[in-house]
């Protein structure tokens, strides 16, 4: 397990997906607001869920986030789109209901940024996010991501399309203590 000062970051266990899905997937405006692709219902149980870890996709690798204090599931967490050759990926994350507002979501991102910049040998890694989503960027900024700018009218949401910013942090900007 990887740890923070607040949260692990651990393998996904079976007994994790049904609480993710009834909490973070079927809960279509959280998904739609977390993710680019369009919600869809699924069975419980099915081999379709987005939850379930394939050991083998070396691109993307999922994490459940656990309290350090019980080891209480508090979300869902992932390292995607890794680009060995330009040494490159992007961060997601999402708390279930009950954990937001108490700062899991800044120690997920401190632990990400050292399990991709220090266990992965990463250069970059980037966030993309609602502009509306203040809880995201002051995590990422708390831990030293920079905005480099704004995708206008870039995600379909609910209806309507919202803008996204862009925020990055190189390797030699981090610093480990950062998060504030």
């Amino acid at each position: 397990m990887l740890k923070g000062s607040k949260v692990g970051l651990r393998a996904r266990h079976e007994e994790d997906i049904p609480i993710l899905q009834a909490e973070l997937y079927d809960d279509v405006v959280t998904h739609s607001r977390a993710n680019s692709r369009p919600w869809r219902p699924i069975t419980p149980g099915s081999t379709e869920s987005q939850l379930l870890v394939d050991d083998r996709e070396q691109g993307h690798v999922p994490f459940s986030v656990v309290e350090l204090d019980g080891g209480t599931l508090v979300g869902n967490a992932v390292l995607w789109g890794i680009d060995n050759h330009s040494r490159s990926a992007h961060i997601g994350l999402a708390m279930r209901p009950s954990s937001r507002g108490k700062g899991y979501g800044t120690d997920v991102v401190a632990v990400l940024c050292h399990y991709g910049f220090v266990v992965r040998g990463l250069q970059r890694l980037q966030i993309e996010t609602l502009s509306d989503n203040a809880a995201m960027l002051r995590s990422a900024e708390r831990n030293g991501f920079v905005r480099e700018g704004v995708l206008r009218s870039s995600a379909w949401v609910m209806g309507e399309f919202l803008d996204e910013v862009l925020l990055g942090l190189l390797v030699q900007d981090w610093k480990p203590d950062s998060k504030g």
